[in-house]
């Protein structure tokens, strides 16, 4: 059996505005289990870059240690990309932004990598702001090793060898809001249309941007009385609204009543288009996100669709106020101010 995609393409594939196919931004071929969600999320990655035209060279993908961190492999191959050690993906995105926070940077990582062992880093990459998408691929299980329930399993949910599990889950994406993420979704592996413009309004977006797919195991952990099966997500999945993703346009501000459309800016001026359904969610009010999410727990359905968004704070270079070149690229001009300067400087202290 063979591992290898073949290079031939058919000469009138659909290009974007850069000139490339969709091949140019797949990876490897998957070593995923058949049927993983996982691959979904891949395929739902490299629909949003080539719709929005991303120059692959301009993106970095960094992940820590799971059967989700392996993804990148499958997706964007001719990008950058390192793979950290498990749970301090986080620190190793923040050292690559402040180096360069010209390139895209998106950190795949899992209900393990995130909501256990990488947990304090998770929480200060949050508080910290920083420019990039982070995307947990949430299946409740550690796939790597054989399936036992993870941070995120649900209190009562069955696995695979017949356990329940009797703890509270963590639930990531009420935490990300409650933390001061400035971009916050959820969704379902299977559920393309509503990931893709999801992918591709994170992308836009200046800051933190969270979003918590739930990617159903297939192995072990899709089995009657677990919670993040395909069946039990596709019975209780809740959309907070329909949306589609318009790229540069001039903001638009608009109130809205239920049932009607809403348009929300971004910092580019890219807009995000809500259909809303709910008369009690606001997803520029962290409170009103908050309680929706916990509403729709407590009549045990899975909100999807973007939750809260807030385009005003600022991201990490912002609010450290770097320098406007990428320090990667500085140059003595750049880094020595002159002996006037320094004059002035050290006269200061005296």
């Amino acid at each position: 059996m063979s591992y290898l995609k073949p290079l031939f393409k058919h000469p009138r594939l659909p290009k974007n505005k850069l000139g490339y196919t969709l091949k140019e931004y797949e990876g490897s071929l998957s070593t995923l289990c058949a049927g993983c969600g996982h691959d979904s999320i891949s395929a739902a990655i490299v629909q949003a870059c080539y719709e929005m035209a991303v120059e692959p060279h301009k993106v970095a993908k960094i992940s820590g240690i799971g059967c989700s961190s392996k993804t990148p492999t499958y997706f964007l191959g001719n990008s950058h990309g390192f793979n950290s050690v498990h749970g301090r993906m986080p620190s190793v995105a923040t050292g690559a932004s402040m180096a360069n926070k010209d390139m895209q940077y998106f950190g795949v990582s899992g209900d393990g990598d995130s909501a256990s062992i990488g947990m304090g880093q998770f929480v200060h990459v949050i508080r910290r702001n920083l420019n990039m998408v982070y995307i947990v691929m949430n299946n409740g299980c550690y796939g790597l090793t054989k399936g036992q329930d993870s941070a995120t399993a649900d209190q009562g949910s069955k696995s695979k060898a017949g356990s329940i599990n009797p703890f509270q889950a963590i639930d990531l994406a009420s935490m990300a809001i409650e933390l001061g993420a400035s971009f916050v979704a959820q969704s379902f592996s299977g559920d393309k249309q509503q990931l893709v413009p999801l992918i591709k309004a994170a992308m836009q977006h200046k800051g933190f941007a969270f979003l918590n797919v739930i990617s159903p195991c297939v192995t072990f952990n899709n089995n009657p009385g677990s919670t993040k099966s395909y069946d039990y997500v596709r019975e209780h999945i809740e959309a907070t609204s329909t949306l589609d993703f318009v790229p540069e346009m001039p903001e638009i501000k608009a109130s809205y009543e239920s049932g009607k459309s809403s348009r929300i800016a971004l910092h580019d001026g890219s807009l995000i288009q809500l259909n809303k359904l709910a008369t009690d969610w606001d997803p520029e009010n962290r409170i009103s996100a908050v309680n929706a999410l916990q509403q729709a727990r407590a009549k045990q359905e899975i909100l999807t669709g973007l939750l809260y968004v807030n385009s005003e704070w600022k991201d990490l270079h912002g609010v450290l106020n770097t320098y406007h070149k990428p320090l990667n690229r500085l140059d003595e001009s750049d880094l020595c101010p002159g002996e006037e300067n320094l004059l002035s400087i050290n006269a200061g202290y005296r």
